[in-house]
């Protein structure tokens, strides 16, 4: 009986050639008692078995599987492993005893660690040849012809569900991906990226049988913790989609749920090409007269039933301000100004106002808040106190410095819906950080405000939306570039789903005013 011990891996190979080499040199020279190179002779044993498992070790399934008596099987059953499992095992040879040999098999596992346990294989005769008798369990004690030894990775099964548990995302080859790429086509790549930097990345071994049951071998074998939840509506984002892909320009919607802060949906269409909802800023128009009249009611400079001048035009210091089309109407109730969107009765209410009154009105409506919300950046606007009297009155229309993305005004109508300031989120279970906070309004000012946009659209420039049910509102068109164009803008809510609507180019609110509708059937 002989015995020999090797590390089998990587820098050994060259050595085990050598090594080798010699065995073969001894077994093909002339013998001076005629057994030193006979077949039976322990040294072919030990040859046979090092060169086998240095062969497996190097991943050279073709050499390994030619030293075995069923070749075809061996080759096709070490391939199996070796694609199961991507890695190659270390092996160290630990005895050789008469037609049998003992050995030590390592596989480092990315993700779970190193995988060590003891082998054995008996040889066999063929001819003039000593072979390792072929058999699974030669790779494992317990794999069989009909098991399989797979790499099971803890990202499994759904990677990111919506609100109502319906996947988004699943894990396929360890990456999410979109279960239907047209659900929230803007989101997907941000729910992805989160998806992957939380997900357990634990990886284990498991011995798979015919039936599909696994056992465990290496590895805590654990299923993760679930899949990510978002705060998304598959149902919410997909009427939002369908409406942005109705408008005949570039159009783009969020709707965000005020009781919650949850973003139910964000979508555009295809026209609206790399602007983005999200963060994009825009003149918010006649929409910022929400902003407007809460500064006005809190100065106490009017009430909603306050009757002011509408004409057509006003100066104001340099600056003539004019009404959309130059309509005009006689004296009447702020509210109705409110619901008809006179400017001019805006502009003259504001000329009065502090330089800081519209800004710290912004404020209070969520303008100028500020979040970090896991895998999307958001920035809900820009509006900073006045510097001239022209600068102020401009602002008073939403034109002028005054900036504000989709997501913004989504999150102004959502705070007058709920009556208190809204943090915006996308996750159940990971937090959005508020950088900059803010306050609501007084709730004398936010029951105004509600009853002058629900007039909006029972009585003012929304009336495209009085069949969808209770809905309350405010439109807006804001002149970009040289002023010959305008983007069309409809923010608003029913129930607990606040929303904003911009189409840009669209040069009237009408537009926006229907893609609202069609989200809200």
């Amino acid at each position: 009986m002989t015995w020999r011990r090797w590390v089998l891996s990587g820098g050994a190979v060259a050595i085990l050639a050598i090594v080798v080499a010699a065995v073969l040199v001894l077994r093909d020279s002339p013998a001076s008692d005629g057994a030193s190179g006979s077949a039976g002779s322990d040294s072919d044993l030990d040859a046979v078995v090092t060169r086998y498992l240095a062969a497996w070790s190097a991943g050279d399934v073709a050499t390994a599987g030619s030293l075995t008596d069923a070749p075809q099987d061996a080759v096709e059953k070490l391939k199996q492993v070796r694609h199961n499992l991507t890695v190659d095992p270390a092996t160290t040879l630990r005895q050789v005893s008469g037609q049998s040999a003992t050995f030590g098999v390592s596989w480092t596992v990315p993700g779970a660690g190193v995988w060590s346990y003891d082998g054995g294989l008996s040889l066999v005769q063929s001819g003039t040849r000593w072979l390792v008798h072929w058999t699974p369990e030669v790779v494992h004690p317990q794999l069989t012809n009909d098991r399989a030894l797979v790499l099971r990775s803890t990202k499994g099964g759904n990677a990111v569900v919506d609100r109502d548990g319906k996947p988004l995302l699943t894990w396929q080859h360890d990456q999410p991906q979109p279960v239907d790429p047209k659900v929230a086509p803007l989101l997907l790549p941000a729910l992805g990226r989160v998806a992957t930097d939380h997900v357990d990345k634990g990886k284990y071994v498991v011995l798979v049988d015919p039936n599909g049951t696994e056992q465990v071998l290496f590895g805590d074998g654990q299923a993760d913790s679930g899949p990510l939840t978002t705060t998304l509506s598959s149902q919410t984002q997909a009427a939002a989609q369908a409406a942005v892909d109705s408008a005949g320009s570039p159009a783009m919607l969020v709707a965000i749920q005020p009781s919650t802060g949850d973003v139910l949906a964000v979508a555009q269409n295809a026209a609206a090409g790399s602007a983005n909802p999200l963060n994009g800023l825009y003149a918010p128009g006649s929409t910022f007269k929400i902003a407007t009249a809460t500064a006005v009611l809190e100065a106490g400079t009017a009430t909603v039933d306050t009757v002011e001048p509408c004409p057509s035009t006003v100066q104001i210091g340099q600056r003539t301000i004019p009404n959309d089309d130059g309509f005009s109407f006689p004296p009447l109730p702020l509210h109705s100004a409110f619901a008809h969107s006179c400017n001019t009765t805006f502009a003259q209410l504001t000329s009065g106002l502090p330089a800081s009154a519209l800004a710290d009105a912004a404020d209070q409506l969520g303008v100028n808040a500020d979040f970090d919300i896991p895998g999307i950046t958001t920035e809900a606007g820009k509006v900073v106190a006045a510097k001239s009297a022209a600068e102020q009155v401009e602002s008073a229309i939403g034109q002028g410095t005054v900036q504000v993305s989709p997501f913004g005004l989504a999150l102004m109508a959502a705070t007058v819906a709920g009556g208190h300031a809204v943090t915006p989120r996308l996750w159940h279970g990971l937090d959005t950080t508020v950088n900059t906070s803010y306050q609501a309004p007084p709730s004398g000012v936010i029951n105004a405000l509600r009853s002058m946009m629900r007039e909006v659209v029972t009585a003012g420039t929304a009336t495209g939306l009085r069949g969808s049910g209770q809905v309350y509102g405010k439109t807006g068109t804001a002149q970009f570039g040289d002023g010959s164009q305008a983007n069309g803008w409809f923010i608003g809510y029913r129930g607990d789903v606040a929303f904003a609507v911009l189409l840009l180019g669209s040069n009237s609110s009408k537009p926006a005013v229907s893609v609202a509708a069609a989200f809200l059937r």
